[in-house]
């Protein structure tokens, strides 16, 4: 078959330039310290709904007591309280003189008449306080959230497609230069409807961060070194995660924490020029002068110079992949079928996971600055851990294995309900974060090995990823969704697939399912 043998001599050439301009040396280094930029801003805007939509305390406002009660400290004999003995934080009494000494009013409690004061030590702004999304409107902050991973939902999908078929350096700058656009957007917005259309947007615009920091990543890095890149970029997540809750702390009015977080999209723009086009992708796409010019680049500055000439002169002769694919290509095969189920299954869980612990910040006896710090320094030991284990127990088995830890996290948090010790609940869901975590790194490193790069489908996962950040609170369903891991094929020193014949046509030795409710697959197992 002249086109099989073609394609295979066009991958293993392009393998072969790889390791002769050096798999992992200087070059390399440069780019991941460049690409780190842009995984520092994503957690920023990521989990900044914990933040600049936090609902402070907050109770009816009686403007003609503002003199008696300077500091709209709630009076228990001017407020009904709640069902659980609370004092009610959306209603008040009809008039003033209808209180008894038991803060009942004879007359009943109506919605607040005259707004809402809120207690600011903690938050001094935030958009609930400035268009009084609560009480009745509380859901309209809450589906703020929502908004912006449906943006980033959209953007999954969209620039998966538009990385693959116009480059990944120049979907990066359109990442860069639309999320500093619309993060100026939403710290000037002048309604709430404004900032839920522009923080929609800039979900799609951050997402082409995320898809093509890692394309680039793992396409300039050797075999040997994939998970330790993978690492190291990760890494940049969380301290993006601690530097949001140091910058939170600081600043406690939300458009000016707005406008912090999208600053370091300045610099990402001004480091751009220095980040190199996907050699791979280059080459796949038929424009080998430029995948020359760029490689002699990573030669030199790697010292590889005396050894790439040969390598590259057959790059000219080898017949290119066809680049006629589509997203439908997931389902044209049975192998492809099966992995494009499992791993979106796979991606929902993890994010499902992760941004459910991530988006409860309150309720472990400390304060959401520190918390959210927390949370952050725990991703360091956790991800440092995965890459001394991911080359000794494979992709597949720390995938799985992270998500079924994830899952008895679950249930102990939810036995952790009933437990009065505060420090015990925080033990847990920092524990439960650290696996979250881990189990999230493992997802961006093994999809990107697992599909080709000439159709970009990990967007599509992406997006599948978002959809399970939505639904964050059903962390119950964990337990069997780990458990696919295991049916998907191991990358662990695996060439990369440059096309779908690739991933087709690759054998892989079946592992035993673990899980009572997949036995029935184990027969299948080990015949793809």
């Amino acid at each position: 078959f002249p086109q099989q043998k073609t394609e295979v001599l066009f991958r293993k050439q392009m393998y072969e330039v790889l390791d002769e301009v050096g798999g992992f040396h200087r070059f390399q280094f440069v780019i991941l310290h460049i690409l780190s930029i842009p995984r520092v801003i994503l957690p920023l805007n990521f989990l900044l709904h914990n933040f600049i939509s936090a609902v402070p305390p907050h109770h009816c406002a009686l403007p003609h007591l503002d003199d008696r009660y300077a500091d709209h400290t709630p009076q228990p004999q001017l407020l009904p309280h709640d069902p659980d003995g609370a004092l009610s934080s959306c209603r008040q009494f009809p008039e003033l003189e209808n209180f008894n000494s038991s803060g009942t009013g004879s007359n009943g409690s109506v919605p607040c008449q005259y707004g809402w004061t809120y207690d600011r030590r903690i938050f001094n702004s935030t958009t609930a306080t400035e268009w009084d999304l609560v009480c009745d409107s509380k859901h309209l902050n809450q589906a703020l959230a929502t908004f912006f991973f449906m943006g980033v939902m959209m953007g999954a999908v969209l620039f998966g497609y538009l990385a693959d078929r116009f480059g990944r350096k120049p979907m990066l700058l359109v990442s860069f230069v639309s999320s500093c656009v619309l993060g100026v957007a939403i710290a000037f917005s002048s309604s709430f409807l404004m900032f839920a259309i522009c923080r929609t947007l800039s979900g799609v615009a951050l997402t082409g961060m995320s898809i093509t920091t890692l394309a680039l990543s793992i396409e300039w890095t050797g075999i040997k070194h994939r998970t330790f890149s993978g690492t190291i970029l990760s890494l940049g997540w969380s301290v993006g995660n601690m530097l949001l809750a140091l910058l939170a702390y600081l600043l406690r009015d939300w458009r000016h924490l707005m406008l912090a977080v999208t600053a370091p999209c300045i610099l990402a723009i001004a480091t751009w020029w220095w980040v190199p086009e996907s050699a791979r992708w280059l080459l796949v796409n038929g424009r080998v002068e430029e995948a020359q010019r760029v490689l002699q680049q990573c030669a030199k500055m790697n010292g590889k110079t005396s050894k790439l000439d040969k390598e590259v002169a057959g790059l000219t002769h080898a017949k290119r992949p066809s680049k006629d694919h589509s997203y439908l290509d997931l389902v044209k095969t049975p192998k492809l079928r099966k992995i494009s189920l499992c791993s979106g299954i796979v991606w929902f869980a993890v994010a499902f996971t992760y941004y459910g612990i991530s988006f409860n910040i309150s309720g472990f006896g400390l304060n959401a600055y520190l918390t959210q710090f927390i949370y952050g320094a725990i991703e360091v030991p956790a991800k440092v851990g995965t890459y001394f284990l991911l080359d000794r127990i494979g992709r597949r088995n720390g995938q799985a294995w992270s998500l079924i830890l994830s899952f008895f996290h679950a249930v102990c948090m939810c036995v952790c309900v009933f437990v009065g010790y505060s420090g015990v609940r925080t033990g847990v869901a920092v524990c439960g974060k650290g696996f979250s975590e881990a189990a999230f790194t493992i997802a961006f490193l093994y999809t990107a090995e697992l599909f080709p790069t000439t159709v970009w489908f990990w967007g599509l996962h992406s997006f599948m990823g978002r959809l399970g950040g939505s639904l964050a609170p059903l962390l119950i369903m964990l337990d069997g969704i780990g458990c696919v891991a295991f049916l998907l094929p191991e990358t662990l020193r695996v060439r990369l697939p440059e096309t779908i014949q690739d991933r087709v046509r690759e054998g892989e030795k079946g592992a035993p399912l673990l899980c009572i409710f997949m036995k029935h697959m184990q027969n299948r197992e080990g015949s793809d």
